[in-house]
């Protein structure tokens, strides 16, 4: 194999990665449809270019009654927690597992949010794909943490 094969079946390795592995931007989210999953951490990612956990969905788990009137720490973000968990509702998509993406470390880190476990429980509320289609995956708004819906959109509000 001479040098230009061996480029060009680098390249085209490079570039036929497994989807899977491929990073998404925010804007394929949908942000009129905040969704509340809850459910058992099976991995762990903690790295950036954010954090995410494999959860296996509790089908059975209903969102907390008073999901709205929980205490949200102030962000830097013009988001009003109150309207976005009021209109949180379980995903239609019944998939059993489903990709958490966390924020940045950096912004886990202001928030002094510490990593979960396998074997953690977790309750989030967030985004999926446009239409709820595509892969089972959450893009975290607000992480239900010790009765208070940690805002994960921006750092604390100083």
């Amino acid at each position: 194999m001479n040098r230009r094969q061996f480029s060009a079946l680098c390249l085209t390795s490079l570039f036929s990665a497994s989807p899977a592995l491929a990073h998404h931007g925010w804007s394929s989210f949908d942000e009129t449809k905040p969704i509340y999953l809850e459910g058992v951490i099976k991995t762990v990612r903690w790295q950036n270019p954010h954090a995410e956990v494999i959860v296996e969905r509790d089908v059975n788990a209903r969102q907390p009654a008073g999901l709205a009137t929980l205490p949200s720490p102030k962000q830097n973000a013009n988001v009003n927690p109150s309207l976005i968990l009021a209109k949180a509702t379980p995903p239609s998509p019944k998939y059993k597992t489903w990709e958490v993406e966390f924020a940045p470390l950096t912004r886990m880190e202001s928030w002094k949010l510490t990593p979960p476990k396998v074997g953690d429980r977790v309750s989030v509320v967030g985004y999926t794909f446009k239409d709820e289609s595509g892969a089972a995956v959450i893009r975290v708004e607000y992480w239900i943490v010790d009765g208070k819906a940690v805002p994960l959109r921006s750092g604390p509000a100083s």
